[in-house]
Order: C-alpha cells, then structure tokens, then sequence
C-alpha cells in the first residue's frame, strides 16, 4: 500500500504511537506517518504557526488519526477547526480512540469526523483495525484530487 503522501497522528501516547507505527509497518502502509503529540501542534502543522499558511502546510496529510484525548486543545477542538476551514475539510479524519462514550461518538460525527473507531486492546485486533483502516482509506477510497479546490 505505497502511497507518498502523509497521514498526520495525532496522538500522545508514546505507547500508542509505538503501537500504531508498528500496525502501519507490519500491515506494508508505507505512507510516511507524521506525529504529533496534542492538539496545539496538530494545528500548527496542518494551519502554520498561528494559522498562517506557509510552504509546509501546503503540503496537507492524505489522512488524519485523531485522538480525542489529548493535550492543550482536545481532539474534538482540533476536529471542528479541521472541518470547518475550505482548506482542509475534505480530508478524512478518523477518530481513532479508547472512548467509548456516546456522546464522544455523537459530538464527533456531528463535528464532520469520517469514521469512529474505538482502539482494541489486543494488538493482533490493533493491527488488523490498522489494515483495514489502511485499506480503506488509503486504496479503495477515492480522495479529493486536488487540495487547493477546497481554498476559499
């Protein structure tokens, strides 16, 4: 599943990130995964440095993992901010947590998340949630063509 573009993880966990990265590894999704530990970083990568827009941030993720528990700004902030600017609300963003609370799950789809899913416990469970996320999203889906369509 060899794809050059990005998926942005959002997640701070250092064990779920180890955990992730492995399930990515193991199940050949070689897209480059980039991390970010809370939702203050998430943002400044995917908006720039106090959301002004500079050649990196161009370069938007394919796919985003989000946590909603983390840090500085929680992962449904970090969700309703991606969602609601043109730049960036056609990018698939998936919900990838241990809640199981409703109304984590309402207030996520309802906020524009593609997909929610409850992280399993049990990593051969992890890994093959990982592949199919991977196989999904990444090669039978058909992703927007062109990012700048979605500026305003």
């Amino acid at each position: 599943m060899l794809n050059k573009d990005k998926i942005l993880l959002v997640e701070d966990s250092p064990d779920d990130i180890e955990l992730t990265l492995h399930a990515f590894k193991k199940n050949n999704i070689l897209n480059e995964i980039i991390v970010k530990h809370d939702g203050e970083e998430a943002l400044e990568y995917i908006f720039g440095p106090e959301g002004v827009e500079n050649n990196e941030t161009l370069n938007l993720p394919i796919l985003i993992l989000l946590d909603l528990n983390i840090p500085k700004i929680d992962g449904l902030n970090v969700l309703k901010r991606v969602k609601n600017h043109n730049r960036t609300k056609a990018i698939p963003t998936i919900i990838l947590t241990s809640s199981n609370e409703k109304t984590d799950i309402i207030n996520a789809y309802l906020h524009g998340c593609n997909s929610y899913i409850r992280k399993p416990v049990d990593f051969n469970q992890f890994a093959e949630t990982i592949r199919q996320l991977g196989l999904y999203w990444l090669v039978l889906n058909e992703p927007h063509l062109n990012k700048n369509e979605f500026q305003p």
